[in-house]
């Protein structure tokens, strides 16, 4: 495994703005042979840490960022049961690369960079970010890189809208694009709680207009942001099996956040502790003006933006497609799924959209590589072709269907 961050010179954003020096921090597993690159893209608060690899995060010359040292969660190889040796995405046989997006807080450039023209971090003088930008990004490394062409391009989340974003960007460049857990945009209710979450993080009074570098942080805010966040991820079903509504054990804490007097006539529940926890570890990885920036950048992202369509979006691709979704996941839904799958039939791409019978929520792309990693397997190494049973047979329910059109007929 190789873990850098290098230097790519002035980089000027969607929004008109630049910086003098764009950095990107990236990892990249396996052996180029000039045919077999998969670039893959992180969730919004994930890093380029997706695999281990066979070593820890903290070895090696070019180590990891404070931030990703102390990291938790899906910042440290948040996709390794996916990606390494004998895996779905096997790097003995693939070379792997995935890159910190611009905005982030894993070692690429982002809000708490320091701006060589003043000598203190951007804060939010650093300019707004767009899936778009991380693609270009994305390929000005590739092209450091030597890479010319992509094998394929895999995200979950909103990764996948960044591997949609190359299949209507760099069209020619890429072979094969699986989105998981994706869609080609945000819908409004997920617009309308990431705006809530974005408010916790401003009204938090250390926020201080995003110049708290070197003080005290808006924890508070962040912490919030990442609870409503995290509600997203989790189905009704997962939090029923999970919790239901059981009072937390006699020993759970409940500092985290001020309460009201009556607060210690009720109960303090297993969902509030798990949500307080979550929020504690996600505060002490995670830069909170990053987090006003990725959201964002999600929010704002529309396939169809600047096309007639998203097929118009997508006319240029010739490569093959598999879309992955979760009947669990009411943040990107299947229908959304099907409705982008459709787009590319219409486009006359060779598509695949394969349903996985799940209640995790849309936390199941990271905590199912069981039903994840097979299909996205058999994909990589033989395309919509490697379907294993007919569309028939894995409506009647077999044991593993690797690749199927859908759950809605094709």
């Amino acid at each position: 495994m190789t873990r850098e961050t290098v230097s790519l010179g002035a980089f000027r954003f969607e929004c008109g703005e630049s910086i003098p020096e764009l950095e990107l921090a990236y990892e990249s597993y396996g052996e180029f042979t000039g045919d077999n690159a998969v670039l893959v893209c992180h969730a919004l608060t994930g890093s380029q840490h997706v695999a281990r690899a066979g070593r820890s995060a903290t070895d090696g010359s070019n180590g990891p960022s404070e931030a990703l040292r102390g990291g938790m969660d899906q910042a440290r190889a948040w996709w390794d049961d996916v990606v390494g040796a004998g895996k779905a995405i096997d790097t003995t046989e693939r070379f792997v690369v995935c890159v910190n997006v611009p905005g982030s807080c894993y070692g690429s450039s982002g809000p708490a960079s320091t701006d060589p023209e003043t000598g203190e971090p951007y804060g939010t003088d650093f300019p707004a970010v767009t899936v778009a930008d991380w693609t270009r990004a994305q390929r000005r490394l590739l092209d450091h890189l030597g890479v010319d062409r992509l094998k394929a391009v895999v995200g979950g989340s909103v990764g996948g809208m960044n591997a949609l974003d190359w299949a209507k960007r760099y069209p020619e460049m890429v072979d094969r694009v699986v989105p998981v857990a994706a869609a080609a945009r945000l819908d409004p209710q997920c617009v309308a709680l990431d705006g809530v979450a974005r408010r916790a993080i401003t009204t938090d009074d250390d926020w201080n207009g995003g110049d708290y570098y070197g003080g005290k942080e808006p924890d508070d805010g962040l912490a919030l942001a990442r609870q409503i966040g995290h509600v997203m991820y989790l189905s009704k079903d997962s939090m029923e099996r999970k919790f239901g509504r059981r009072a937390a054990g006699r020993g759970a804490a409940r500092d985290d956040f001020p309460v009201d007097p009556a607060a210690g006539f009720f109960p303090y529940r297993d969902v509030e502790s798990y949500l307080d926890y979550q929020a504690r570890k996600f505060v002490e990885r995670f830069d909170a003006n990053s987090y006003l920036y990725l959201t964002r950048a999600m929010d704002n992202y529309d396939l169809a933006a600047g096309c007639a369509s998203e097929t118009d979006a997508l006319a240029n691709f010739e490569g093959e497609v598999l879309v992955m979704s979760f009947t669990g996941d009411w943040h990107f839904t299947t229908e959304q799924s099907e409705s982008l799958a459709e787009a590319f039939r219409t486009a006359g791409v060779d598509v695949a959209h394969h349903v996985v019978d799940s209640d995790h929520g849309h936390d199941a792309f990271l905590v199912e590589p069981e039903n994840v990693g097979p299909p996205l397997r058999d994909f990589l190494d033989s395309g919509v072709a490697g379907r294993a049973v007919t569309d028939t047979e894995a409506e009647t329910g077999p044991a593993f269907a690797p690749v199927h059109a859908s759950l809605f007929g094709d």
